[in-house]
This record gives structure tokens, C-alpha cells and sequence, in this order.
């Protein structure tokens, strides 16, 4: 479940939700939130994601930060162009 506050992403811990992907918070909000999730709901999966980007990874990585989605990835690929003759 995507989450933008401690609010929502505790309701949708307590509501059974196996992931909480917290979304577009600050290293220092992410931190304090998936720390109450996690101190809560011991064995839901925290997800960090929303404008992480290889410069700014290390901010984002933490004790009770399972795991990290980076949209830059395939946002900011660069296209190849090529062709397949049979």
C-alpha cells in the first residue's frame, strides 16, 4: 500500500497490508516513519520510494528500511535503437 504519512502507513499495516511503500518522504520522515511501522508491525515489509536517485540512495537506506525503489531507473534510461532482420 502506498503511503504518504505515519497515519497512513500505520492504518494500512494494521489493516494487513504485507508492504508499505512510503512514498515521496523526506530521509528524515521515512527514518522516523518506518521505525513506528516497524516498531508496530514487526514483520510488515517497509518500502522507500519517490524521487531516489543514485546521488541520494545512501540517505534513504536504513535499519528498518527493507527495500528501495528507484524510478530513475527506467525513467532516465536512455533509448537504443536497432533492428532484427530474419
Amino acid at each position: 500500500v502506498a503511503c504518504s504519512s505515519v497515519d497512513e502507513a500505520l492504518a494500512a499495516a494494521g489493516a494487513g497490508a504485507d508492504i508499505v511503500l512510503l512514498d515521496n518522504l523526506a530521509p528524515q520522515e521515512l527514518h522516523v516513519t518506518a521505525a513506528q511501522v516497524k516498531a508496530t508491525y514487526p514483520r510488515v515489509m517497509v518500502e522507500a520510494s519517490g524521487g531516489i536517485v543514485l546521488g541520494t540512495l545512501p540517505q534513504f537506506l536504513g535499519p528498518h528500511i527493507d527495500v528501495v525503489s528507484m524510478g530513475c531507473l527506467t525513467h532516465s534510461a536512455p533509448a537504443l535503437d536497432f533492428a532484427l532482420r530474419v
